[in-house]
């Protein structure tokens, strides 16, 4: 028989009318050479607001990610919500995988929407993708918001000994972070999450992996082993915009190490802030206090002041 109902399919459809009554709208732009972005961008560019450029990170589509967050921005920045390549229904036919050419389609998404500079919030992979963007365009990308971004980790982090405890090889963390069965949904969701829900029926996770997790397999595999390979500290640029570092106390996927490691690198011009009893999935955890220290960052100017932090060179709450 013919499945004929699907929660994922129509959570999608929800959230697709959440985002356009909030002011946005759909838009899809051919970079050429075979890439093809989309992107949730304002049904009105206001010119007197600055621009805010949300990045999502694996998992579902932007939308997914980002719905809660975007009533919120939306009175005082131009929001701009893409899907990354391989996530929604951006895509490419050339071969590369990093972050860093995840960075340029963003900034050439941008660029054809006439858009020049912009703060940028990068959740999780996206946060790599947001990292790349200001190192690479630092004279367009004015203040970073980072959550839960592990741009710090290093090849030699995975694996026995390293500070990957959970997911100990890049194959397993391909099998949890693209799950195929109900079972690899739930670990995903008990590492993401500091108190997961009680229940998660496999027909529900069987449906949002058909609808979200099937389309692009090999090439999310491609981008994952990508972030990987060859990665050393000695290579990540040091950037220099006013940086926001945020990051749950419980985080599974990148442990919390990482977060000091980061705002080492970053010195001076980073804070970090630790939100306590919460994993990964700040955006879907702890929404509100996720909001408050992006509204604290990019909306109130709060100063990274040095003094402003507690003794361990970190913000808590």
């Amino acid at each position: 028989m013919a499945k004929c109902f699907s929660f994922a399919a129509t959570q999608d459809s929800c959230y697709r009318y959440s985002f356009t009554r909030a002011g946005l709208k759909s838009s899809t732009t051919d970079l050429g050479d075979g890439t093809i972005m989309h992107c949730w961008i304002p049904k009105r560019h206001n010119p007197s607001r600055p621009t805010l450029l949300l990045i999502h990170g694996f998992g579902a589509n932007a939308m997914w990610q980002f719905n809660g967050l975007i009533p919120q921005f939306m009175p005082r920045f131009n929001v701009y919500v893409p899907d990354l390549l391989f996530f929604g229904e951006s895509y490419t036919t050339r071969a590369e995988r990093s972050e860093s050419f995840q960075a340029q389609c963003v900034m050439s998404l941008m660029e054809a929407q006439k858009v020049t500079k912009m703060d940028v919030f990068g959740l999780s992979y996206g946060g790599f993708v947001a990292y790349s963007m200001a190192a690479q365009f630092k004279e367009r990308v004015r203040r970073v918001a980072l959550g839960c971004a592990g741009v710090c980790f290093e090849e030699k982090d995975v694996g026995e000994g390293g500070v990957f405890k959970v997911v100990t090889s890049i194959e397993e963390a391909a099998k949890v972070l693209i799950p195929q069965t109900p079972e690899k949904a739930r670990q995903l969701v008990r590492l993401s999450f500091y108190k997961p829900p009680p229940s998660m029926p496999s027909c529900f996770l069987q449906d949002f992996i058909e609808v979200m997790c099937t389309e692009f397999r090999q090439e999310k595999e491609e981008l994952i082993q990508a972030l990987h390979k060859d990665r050393k500290m000695s290579d990540l640029p040091k950037i220099t915009q006013p940086t926001l570092i945020i990051w749950g106390e419980h985080d599974q996927v990148f442990p919390l190490e990482l977060a000091h490691r980061l705002e080492r690198h970053i010195s001076d011009n980073a804070e970090l802030v630790i939100i306590k009893n919460v994993g990964h999935a700040l955006n879907a955890e702890r929404p509100k206090e996720l909001y408050k220290h992006l509204k604290s960052f990019f909306i109130d100017n709060h100063p990274l002041s040095k003094q402003a932090r507690h003794g361990n060179g970190t913000k808590s709450d």
